[in-house]
């Protein structure tokens, strides 16, 4: 899981729910069910000329098994794992062992396979590698934008409810408690913009935002994985490696190949 997305998502409802409270000890005058219907279905709607949504609904998904079952990348842990199959390489072993051992890095995976295979060239291979990690890279960060897109849309249809409710209540004024009127009704008339602007900046912009740094996250992965298997055709030495791999992150984050080269 990861916690310090749980825990942010936690701490913004809680900070929403006391600014509720602390404004009016009546929560009920923020809830209105027009102004519900005309933000979500207006979304809905939208999403759905502007996009295909069940892409949208499918990167709803993959934002949530990223928050409740994925974790910090750990590169440390992946160049350790390349260290040890180049060093098996290096020794004249077979990759097959490590191919079966690689599920959980299917872009490993897919590399190791197309060494054992034998059929192309160094130069080919990686060149392919480059490719297919270019445009993973390209087709995470297009799709993440398409949520930040939608992010425009709940506003939008909130200021449009507050038209609505705004030319409502001016179409019913007049007679003697027209004053008494106008306060309670322009309440009800921007709820709608409220739904909107908590929508989109407690909905669509932090999913956009976090598909995106885990898009990052998944590409640097894959750039290492490739310079690693660049340097496992090369059978370079395992201290090398992990000081060549370790150039890509910064010094919190590296390798103590002193620790894998002792166990």
């Amino acid at each position: 899981m990861n916690v310090a997305s749980v825990v942010g998502f936690v701490i913004a409802l809680f900070v929403l729910f006391m600014g509720l409270k602390l404004s009016s000890d009546d929560m009920s005058i923020f809830i209105d069910w027009t102004s519900l219907f005309i933000v979500i279905g207006g979304t809905f709607a939208a999403s759905s000329i502007t996009f295909q949504i069940t892409r949208i609904i499918t990167l709803f998904k993959i934002f949530l098994r990223h928050i409740f079952a994925g974790g910090k990348m750990d590169y440390a842990a992946l160049i350790s794992r390349i260290m040890k199959i180049g060093e098996s390489y290096r020794k004249g072993e077979g990759l097959d062992k490590h191919i079966n051992s690689t599920g959980d890095e299917p872009f490993l995976r897919e590399g190791l396979e197309l060494i054992n295979d034998g059929i192309l060239e160094k130069e080919h291979l990686i060149r392919i590698l480059e490719e297919r990690a270019g445009n993973m890279h390209y087709v995470y960060m297009e799709d993440s934008s398409k949520i930040k897109t939608l992010s425009q849309f709940p506003p939008a249809f909130g200021m449009m409810g507050t038209t609505i409710g705004m030319i409502v209540l001016l179409a019913n004024l007049g007679g003697a408690d027209a004053l008494k009127m106008i306060g309670p009704a322009m309440g009800v008339c921007l709820i709608t913009t409220l739904y909107g602007v908590i929508l989109a900046n407690l909905g669509f912009i932090p999913v956009a935002e976090n598909l995106i740094e885990s898009s990052k996250e998944v590409h640097l992965k894959n750039l290492i994985i490739i310079e690693g298997l660049k340097l496992l055709l090369e059978k370079t030495n395992p201290v090398i490696v992990a000081e060549e791999l370790n150039s890509f992150l910064i010094p919190s984050q590296r390798l103590d190949w002193k620790e894998v080269i002792g166990k």
